[in-house]
C-alpha cells in the first residue's frame, strides 16, 4: 500500500468543500485499496495506538459501527462518548473540550446538530476532527457515495446523478462532492425545501471552476431523474424534525421514487439511498429492494471510506506497511 500524502497527516474533515479534487481523490483510491486488502486480511494493523473519540448528540448506526470496527482493524480503539455524559451537557465549553481531549486521543468525531460546533472544535483542536453529521453537512455519506457509484460506473466524470427529495444535509454535502469529482447532479425537492440557497451558490461557484455545468435545481422530479445514472433520496423527515412529519409528507407527494420514476432514468441506472429508509414513503418497496437497487453497497461502504479517512488523517503506512510515526 502506497505511503500517505504528508500534508494529508493531522487535517480534519469538518465538510467536504475543505478538501481538493486531488484529495477526495487520493481518498477514494486509498479506500479501494483497503476494502481489497480487508477481504485478504481483515485486520491490517497500520495505526497501532492510535484512539478516536466519538462524541454522539444524535443516534447512529453506520457512522458508529463503521468508526468502531474501522479503527480496531487498523490496530486502534474507538472510545463511544455521549454528549449527555460528557461535561458538555453542564456547559463546559467546545474549546476547553476540545483542549482537553486533544491530550487523549488520537483524532475525534462529531455527530451533532450545528455545523458551527465541528468547526469551533476543529479551530481548537491539536488533534484532527471528523464531522460525522450535522443539520447541514454529511461528508462521510458523500465519500460512501462517490466510492460506490466509482465501484459501479468504473469512473465518476460525466456521470448524471438525480437527487430526489429534502434539500437536507446529505444534497449538500453530494452536491459539493459531484462537482469536485466531475459528477453532474440535478436536484429536485417541493417549494420550500429546497439546498440551503448560501451552499447552493458555492456548489454553481465550483461547477464553474471545474468547467462543468451547475446543479440543476427544480420542482420536478421527473425533470431531474431523465437519463441519469443513478437516483438518490433520503428521508423526508430528518432528525430533530419530527414535529414536522405530517406537513413533510403532505408537502412531498410526488417525490417518492417509484418504478414509473427509476423506468425515466438510464437503462442501467441504479438507486441509492444513505437509509435508514422508510419503504412506502420516499421509495416503494419494490425499488428499494429490487435489482437496480445499491443502497447496501453504499452502507457497507462507509466502512471502507472512514477508513481510508483515519489513515489520511493519522499518518498511514509507508514502506513495508510500517506505520508512519
Amino acid at each position: 500500500m502506497a505511503g500517505v500524502p504528508v500534508e494529508l497527516k493531522g487535517r480534519s474533515f469538518t465538510r467536504v468543500a475543505a478538501w481538493s479534487r486531488d484529495e477526495l481523490g487520493t481518498l477514494l483510491d486509498l479506500a479501494d485499496e483497503l476494502k481489497a486488502e480487508r477481504a485478504r486480511r481483515p485486520e491490517l494493523r497500520i495505526l497501532p495506538g492510535r484512539t478516536i473519540g466519538l462524541i454522539f448528540h444524535k443516534p447512529s448506526t453506520r457512522t458508529r459501527v463503521a468508526f468502531e470496527v474501522g479503527i480496531a482493524e487498523l490496530g486502534g480503539m474507538a472510545l463511544f462518548l455521549p454528549a449527555a455524559e460528557l461535561q458538555l451537557a453542564r456547559g463546559e465549553s467546545f474549546r476547553d473540550t476540545a483542549l482537553v481531549l486533544s491530550r487523549f486521543l488520537s483524532a475525534l468525531m462529531i455527530r451533532t446538530f450545528d455545523q458551527e460546533e465541528v468547526e469551533e472544535f476543529a479551530e481548537h483542536a491539536s488533534i484532527p476532527v471528523i464531522n460525522g453529521l450535522t443539520d447541514e453537512t454529511h461528508p462521510l455519506q458523500a465519500l460512501a457515495d462517490a466510492m460506490t457509484l466509482r465501484e459501479r460506473f468504473g469512473n465518476l466524470s460525466g456521470l448524471r446523478l438525480a437527487y430526489v427529495g429534502d434539500g437536507n444535509n446529505v444534497c449538500h454535502s453530494l452536491m459539493m462532492a459531484a462537482v469536485r469529482l466531475g459528477v453532474h447532479i440535478a436536484v429536485a425537492t417541493p417549494a420550500g425545501y429546497e439546498p440551503n440557497p448560501l451552499i447552493a451558490k458555492s456548489v454553481a461557484r465550483e461547477a464553474q471552476k471545474a468547467g462543468i455545468a451547475a446543479p440543476l435545481v427544480t420542482r420536478d422530479p421527473m425533470e431531474a431523474v431523465r437519463g441519469a445514472d443513478a437516483v438518490y433520496t433520503d428521508v423526508w423527515t430528518s432528525m430533530g424534525q419530527e414535529a414536522e412529519s405530517a406537513a413533510r409528507v403532505k408537502a412531498f407527494q410526488g417525490f417518492m421514487v417509484s418504478s414509473a420514476m427509476m423506468a425515466a432514468a438510464a437503462p442501467d441506472a441504479v438507486f441509492m439511498h444513505c437509509l435508514p429508509a422508510h419503504r412506502g414513503e420516499e421509495v416503494a418497496a419494490d425499488v428499494m429492494d429490487g435489482p437496480q437497487s445499491i443502497v447496501f453497497d453504499q452502507a457497507e461502504n462507509r466502512l471502507h471510506a472512514q477508513k481510508a479517512v483515519l489513515v489520511l488523517l493519522l499518518g498511514g503506512p509507508v514502506d513495508g506497511g510500517s506505520p508512519r510515526a
